[in-house]
């Protein structure tokens, strides 16, 4: 799924002319923390209620004030693990879309971001967790993926990323289509990986609220 599939059309930009108090009432009504601003299709920012209450003038208008992440944007075919990644690096809920020409399209939020991740197939599929740290020049998908199909098993999405708690490694997370992940584990270590992390799913999840869970256990959010 892309950025184009997932723009939320309910939440409309403000105007460079709108006033604050319109910026508070939008945010309100349509329960985002952050609203984009937009000029003749481009994006200026977004602005808070945070930083209209620290002027504490409501009435002047939004491209007056000092508005945050001007950079939190997308193209409309980027796919959903750049959108959460663009979020957390301006520490915002919604990212604005723009189509090739640099035009906003319009924005999407971050949970609607999980909810769509959540109902993939890599989620939904009953499976295995496994999260091994490495250092860079060891890392090849490639490999790791041949030595667990070796084991009758799939890789169906992973995730790598620098390893916070050990600085100057990666750390890679894998969702496998197997509950049973002990010969995995085996294989894996007998060739130098190191497994720090396992976590089973027996069982398809019955709830948005597990899947949430698990997305965000999955994501280490």
């Amino acid at each position: 799924m892309i950025a184009e599939d997932l723009i939320n059309h309910m939440i409309p930009p403000l105007k460079a002319s709108d006033d604050a108090h319109k910026a508070i009432v939008w945010m309100e009504e349509f329960r985002c923390k952050h609203m984009p601003v937009v000029e003749d299709s481009n994006l200026l920012g977004f602005i808070s209620e945070e930083i209209i209450l620290e002027t504490n003038n409501i009435e002047k208008n939004v491209s007056e004030f000092n508005l945050i992440g001007k950079k939190c944007f997308v193209s409309v075919a980027s796919h959903f693990y750049d959108i959460l990644k663009v979020a957390a690096d301006n520490k915002l809920e919604v990212v604005a879309v723009l189509n090739d020409l640099g035009q906003y399209q319009g924005v999407i939020t971050v949970q609607d971001t999980i909810t769509a991740f959540a109902q993939t197939m890599a989620v939904q599929i009953p499976g295995g967790i496994l999260v091994l740290s490495m250092n860079h020049n060891d890392y090849s998908l490639a490999e790791i993926s041949r030595l667990i199909e070796e084991n009758n098993a799939k890789v169906l999405s992973s995730i790598v990323k620098e390893d916070t708690l050990d600085i100057g490694k990666l750390r890679l997370t894998l969702k496998l289509n197997q509950v049973e992940l002990s010969r995995i584990v085996a294989t894996l270590e007998r060739f130098n990986y190191r497994v720090i992390g396992r976590y089973h799913e027996s069982s398809p999840m019955d709830s948005e609220k597990d899947r949430l869970d698990m997305l965000l256990r999955y994501l280490e959010i």
